[in-house]
């Protein structure tokens, strides 16, 4: 049904899918739209079902902080700033890695960030669509916070490079224990597994998303028996559970083991993806898995190669292939590297989800984005997005040869991010669900705290790694805040000379035109002007379809719309009607689709009878206030290279005009 969107849940002003220019991305401006709704019902999975959840989540959202033990406790000891693997700082770093699971991911993410949902997503840009103030009030707050929650999401770009080089690498690594006679080839094979990872994806994760789960849990119950057959032999490792070998940990290696605190951040640095993740499976299934399953795994296992390392301290090159029986190498190499594999997927999927919701929030041009199952709305594969992830993934393996190396780049991006959630969740918690300032800032301090202290023991290995990451997000960002930026201007430029459709219909009764059958769709950004291409259409073939609609599509901060506030229809007058059509950041705008459904509500339209209007503008660089000639020349080229809103709307190409002209930005 066509429906109105309550006045609380609008925008200050509709924006649109393709803007006047033709060049606009799939949605409306994000500061344009106030959030719609926070927290959805969501009926909690139970039983049998809970369980199936449960299971499909392991796959998905613990992959890659299921792989950490394969380097996290050797980076303590044997990395570029590894301390010596005595008694005292094996039990120091084990209570670290005890108590940041515990706080970081338990407490921190599963207790309270899980429950800052979007309509049920989650993820930072989810959260920043929550965080964000009212329309009108704090524009220097809210740019900010937007700022913020944009670089976060950029952070996750490179994330989703360093995650599949560094797990792979760390899997096929194992092979060298077995024989140096593999040394020369575990580049090869990893740079081997990663194209075909990232060729397969264009197949969908349909097929074998059913086996991830199971093989997931295999995964944790083996971590689990290796670790108790490590703690069985030297029990005494048990008490690193007790925080005071924590503090005199620090105590004894001061400036030293401050900086073993960027190694002890491995282990959590799957944290992210709990509540990125959080839509697809809710809250239930997530916190179970890691309480029953995940969490009692990494912390056997970590004990258990804590014990080996007091038993045998030359053994921190590789503990946890040490902590396996030999009979048992190949196999675990084999586990492992089908483990990494499973966590690289979970991350590249992330990355694509992450693409879609730019694109659709306006922060970037519109991309081919292809749906690999019917089913599930989140498998999505996004060509541009895969075969940069690819290519920088095989120049990380390349340029930085070990996963040892490759650490010290690792837990830059996600301890940032980090940072960047807590200070949302206090905006979250203080201004929209309206705890007590007090409480909320000790909590969030608390988090923050914690979450400084990871990103200052990263951000100091700046020089051996840790800057790719950053430049990869301040790449990204800068490109995202182009576009919004850029598209804003075409926006401003083209109201500077808009006509207001009140008065072009004026103009029509008085001065009639010759009408001619069918219907003509405007695709247009402005919902009150006349569109430019209208204007063209009229000057230059002197006539107008009898049927005219001005079509809209916005997108707003909330995961999906309710189909009943899908679309507006308001009657203009003279054959002459308003279309705003509705879509949430998950959601894919499809233009047939949203014609059947005006079609059930009166308004008939056929699109093989229907013949669409679009603007493409040739974008000129200029000396007029807005962005920087660079930035300008940055977002023109970004205009060329965006998917067309034919292909992208799923429009009939057969049923498509397109009227040009040349705007100086």
């Amino acid at each position: 049904m066509v429906g109105h969107l309550p006045d609380s849940r609008r925008g200050g002003q509709a924006t649109a899918a393709v803007d006047p220019a033709g060049v606009g991305s799939s949605c409306g401006e994000a500061e344009g739209n106030e959030v719609m709704a926070t927290n959805g019902p969501h009926a909690a999975p139970e039983g049998r079902y809970l369980l199936t959840l449960s299971l499909t989540a392991l796959g998905v959202v613990y992959g890659d902080i299921g792989t950490s033990p394969l380097y996290a406790i050797r980076e303590c000891f044997f990395g570029e700033y590894a301390v010596p693997a005595t008694p005292g700082n094996v039990l120091g770093v084990l209570s670290l890695i005890f108590w940041a699971l515990l706080i970081v991911i338990s407490i921190k993410y599963l207790a309270f960030i899980m429950r800052a949902d979007n309509r049920g997503e989650g993820g930072i840009l989810a959260l920043m669509a929550l965080a964000r103030p009212e329309q009108g009030r704090r524009q220097g707050a809210r740019a900010f916070l937007v700022a913020m929650g944009l670089f976060g999401a950029a952070l996750l770009y490179g994330d989703g490079m360093i995650t599949p080089a560094i797990s792979v690498l760390s899997a096929i690594e194992g092979l060298k224990i077995a024989t140096p006679l593999f040394d020369p080839f575990v580049i090869p094979i990893t740079i081997a597994i990663l194209v075909v990872l990232f060729l397969f994806q264009r197949q969908g994760t349909a097929r074998v998303g059913a086996v991830f789960g199971p093989i997931t849990l295999i995964w944790f119950v083996i971590l689990a028996i290796l670790g108790v057959r490590g703690i069985i032999q030297e029990p005494g490792v048990l008490a690193a559970l007790s925080p005071a070998h924590g503090v005199d940990f620090f105590l004894s290696n001061r400036i030293r083991g401050f900086m073993v605190l960027g190694a002890v951040f491995l282990v959590a640095t799957g944290g992210e993806a709990l509540y990125a993740d959080m839509g697809h499976f809710g809250k239930r299934p997530i916190r179970l898995a890691w309480f029953f399953v995940v969490l009692p795994g990494l912390l056997l296992n970590y004990l258990g190669q804590g014990a080996l390392l007091l038993r045998d301290p030359e053994a921190a090159h590789q503990p946890f292939y040490r902590l396996a029986p030999e009979w048992a190498l190949y196999p675990m190499v084999v586990l492992a590297t089908v483990a990494t594999i499973i966590a690289s997927q979970a991350v590249i999927s992330g990355c694509f989800s992450l693409a879609r919701q730019a694109i659709q929030l306006g922060f970037s041009p519109r991309l081919e984005i292809d749906h690999t199952s019917s089913a599930e709305i989140g498998q999505i594969y996004i060509p541009p997005v895969n075969w940069i992830l690819m290519v920088a993934t095989i120049a990380l393996v390349v340029g930085f040869e070990s996963s040892s190396r490759l650490a010290a780049a690792y837990g830059v991006a996600v301890s940032t991010t980090m940072v960047i959630t807590t200070v949302l969740f206090y905006i979250v918690a203080s201004e929209l669900w309206k705890w007590n300032r007090w409480l909320a800032a000790i909590l969030a301090g608390g988090f923050l705290t914690v979450d400084l202290a990871f990103f200052i023991a990263n951000i100091i290995k700046i020089e051996h790694g840790a800057w790719f990451p950053l430049v990869v997000a301040i790449i990204a960002f800068t490109l995202m805040e182009t576009w919004k930026r850029g598209r804003q201007i075409l926006s401003e430029r083209f109201l500077e000379g808009a006509l207001p459709i009140e008065r072009f219909l004026e103009d029509l009764a008085v001065n009639p035109t010759l009408r001619v059958p069918g219907t003509a769709v405007f695709m247009t950004g402005n919902v009150e002007g006349t569109p430019l291409a209208l204007l063209h259409n009229l000057k230059h073939n002197k006539v107008l379809h009898e049927r005219v609609v001005l079509l809209t599509v916005s997108t707003e901060e909330i995961p999906q719309v309710p189909r009943e506030m899908r679309a507006e229809v308001v009657p203009l007058g003279h054959g002459f009607y308003r279309v705003v059509a509705h879509y949430g950041f998950i959601e894919d705008p499809n233009i047939p689709k949203l014609f059947e459904l005006i079609s059930s509500d009166g308004l008939e339209l056929k699109p093989m009878e229907t013949t669409f209007f679009l603007g493409r503008e040739t974008l000129i660089p200029s000396k007029k206030p807005g962005m920087a000639v660079w930035r300008e020349k940055l977002f023109a080229l970004m205009s060329r290279n965006a998917q067309s809103a034919t292909a992208f709307f799923d429009i009939p190409p057969n049923r498509v005009v397109e009227l040009g002209a040349q705007i100086e930005l």
